[in-house]
């Protein structure tokens, strides 16, 4: 019995020693500042780890593969490149309708709708603080619907019968003989969903330039104008927007993800994936037909692959544009 009381005391004293000989005296070097930021910084890292950073490298790493879900990956043909080859060499439909749509698409959705956002939250400072309280949740709240939701109130106001209440006052008015298929037509698919997309862009943007805007020092326009401005254009050049660079930019990435991410407005609309004659095929939708509905994952994964380089090549002009330079 005293030697098992012995041996744990033994073992009591070297942990001790341990302890005050190794860890304590690390643990002082410590920076207790640097320590409690990386504590503070480990749950937004470790999920950005898992949910951003590992998907991304599984995805670059499936693209170089042939998977259908199935089977194990194999290593795609001509040194893993195959599936990126197909992409810009033999895939029509993505040359011919995908590619140009999604361009199309976010070239006049991401630019059209950042500089909506931009005036519609400049001309909202300029209005007393209770009106411009419920007048930003009216302007926000379309982006708060969802593409499905959004996707049945458009389906209604352009359904292809007299129904539709487009088709309905232009039947009334003599506009047209008979009704026409808004959401069935390669003529008109592409411009609706630019619409309702513009519609719902008063998102989380337009939110952080209000509240930049609102924040702008008010002495800095009183000096201005002594110094010689003399109308309000010139005020939002040279104070405001210098003014709010970093919501700038927020909104602006916020607005080329949007826009390069975007697919299931055209989807519900038309209700079907592929849209009618392509018409409203975007990159993403391009990426479900292949993954969810073909199964063909490799070749999802490098399309992708393309959307991400694309939307960080747009990223990076919007960084050039209104990210703050070192001097």
């Amino acid at each position: 019995m005293m030697m098992a009381e012995n041996k744990i005391e033994k073992k009591e004293n070297k942990l001790k020693k341990f302890y005050q000989t190794k860890i304590q005296p690390a643990w002082e070097k410590v920076d207790k500042d640097k320590m409690s930021t990386v504590l503070l910084l480990a749950p937004y890292i470790i999920l950005f780890t898992l949910f951003i950073v590992i998907p991304v490298l599984v995805a670059m790493g499936l693209s170089f593969t042939y998977f259908n879900v199935i089977e194990m990956p194999v290593f795609a043909k001509m040194g893993g490149f195959y599936n990126y080859i197909m992409i810009l060499t033999q895939d029509e439909i993505f040359l011919r309708y995908v590619l140009p749509n999604t361009l199309k698409y976010a070239i006049i959705t991401g630019p059209g709708g950042y500089a909506l956002s931009f005036l519609m939250a400049w001309m909202l400072s300029q209005i007393q603080a209770t009106p411009r309280k419920f007048l930003a949740l009216a302007l926000y709240t379309p982006s708060m619907l969802g593409g499905v939701l959004t996707g049945v109130i458009f389906r209604t106001l352009f359904s292809g019968d007299k129904s539709g209440y487009i088709n309905a006052i232009f039947l009334d008015l003599g506009f047209v003989n008979t009704p026409i298929d808004f959401l069935q037509s390669g003529d008109y698919l592409m411009s609706i969903m630019i619409f309702v997309t513009l519609w719902s862009s008063m998102g989380i943007g337009f939110l952080s330039m209000l509240a930049g805007i609102l924040n702008v020092n008010r002495e800095m326009y009183e000096a201005a104008y002594i110094d010689g401005i003399k109308n309000r254009l010139q005020e939002i050049f040279y104070i405001t927007i210098p003014s709010m660079k970093p919501q700038m930019l927020f909104g602006a990435v916020m607005a080329i993800v949007g826009a390069f991410n975007a697919g299931g407005i055209g989807v519900a609309l038309s209700g079907s994936n592929p849209t009618p004659q392509y018409a409203g095929q975007l990159i993403v939708n391009h990426i479900d037909d292949y993954g969810f509905i073909r199964y063909e994952m490799g070749y999802a994964a490098a399309l992708s692959v393309l959307l991400l380089l694309l939307i960080l090549m747009f990223s990076r002009v919007a960084y050039r544009l209104f990210g703050e330079r070192d001097r």
